[in-house]
């Protein structure tokens, strides 16, 4: 059985000009438009070099944030799900997708209730981790729970600190039993059962890394986080997060990735 790490297909979506101005919860100076194209053209790379057919989708300007396409769904080998941004900003990007998902998946399942992102959403071997946030409330966590449950996926909600924009935003699967976790995250016990390696301190934003295949996918500037997880055996792959973290954006939220149950 294929880890729920190894991938062959991905989707990603060209930055709009517009993403200068994307979500962000401080005050901080705008990215460059060409900062962040820049970016994701090293991150697109990183998934080809990983093994991984990537689909590249067209901007959409009236999105600012639709770069990062993994917010308005999920996707696994069974199917996909539509999910509802907590932000009003972004309500119209998953039925902007939903073509692109419905070419790929046989079953293209959709959130009817409350609110869900899917940066909030971190997918282990034994379960599908819901966590509560700003941007996913209780109905949306329990309504994606009945959702789930069709494709056959059992899931459980648990808790965000509040200052943490996104579940991801804190943490990143690194094989089936490790977690590469923020300090507070960590506190809450979310993560009981699971070996915690810690984003050292002052490289909390590391923890937004993303196991692809045979490699993680770690923000370059992050020294430290890299070194320990080399040291602890992971191969990592150091790509550019600048501009992007200027818009409080990091790496698992620039694709939908999925192991593809036929082979294309």
């Amino acid at each position: 059985m294929a880890a729920i790490f190894d991938f062959t297909n991905a989707i990603i979506r060209r930055p709009a000009k517009s993403v200068v101005k994307g979500l962000r919860a401080g005050a901080g100076a705008d990215p460059t438009y060409e900062g962040v194209v820049a970016e994701h053209a090293a991150y697109g790379a990183a998934l080809v070099n990983a093994g991984v057919a990537v689909t590249i989708l067209p901007a959409l300007e009236d999105f600012p944030d639709s770069v990062f396409v993994e917010d308005p769904a999920l996707v696994f080998p069974e199917g996909a799900v539509l999910l509802r941004p907590g932000a009003k900003t972004r309500a119209g990007e998953a039925a902007l997708l939903a073509p692109a998902l419905k070419e790929k998946f046989e079953t293209v399942l959709a959130l009817e209730d409350g609110s869900a992102d899917g940066g909030d959403i971190l997918t282990t071997a034994e379960r599908v981790m819901i966590g509560l946030s700003a941007r996913t409330d209780k109905a949306g966590a329990e309504a994606l729970m009945r959702v789930l449950a069709k494709i056959g996926r059992r899931a459980s909600i648990v808790e965000t600190p509040k200052d943490v924009l996104h579940f991801k935003t804190d943490c990143a699967l690194l094989d089936e039993e490790t977690v590469l976790a923020t300090k507070r995250l960590s506190l809450s016990g979310a993560f009981n059962g699971f070996r915690v390696l810690h984003a050292p301190d002052a490289e909390e934003a590391a923890a937004n890394a993303l196991r692809v295949n045979d490699v993680v996918f770690v923000g370059a500037r992050f020294r430290k986080t890299i070194e320990m997880l080399e040291r602890e055996g992971f191969k990592t792959v150091p790509l550019p997060v600048d501009e992007i973290g200027k818009i409080d954006a990091g790496l698992s939220c620039m694709s939908l990735r999925w192991r593809s149950l036929t082979g294309e």
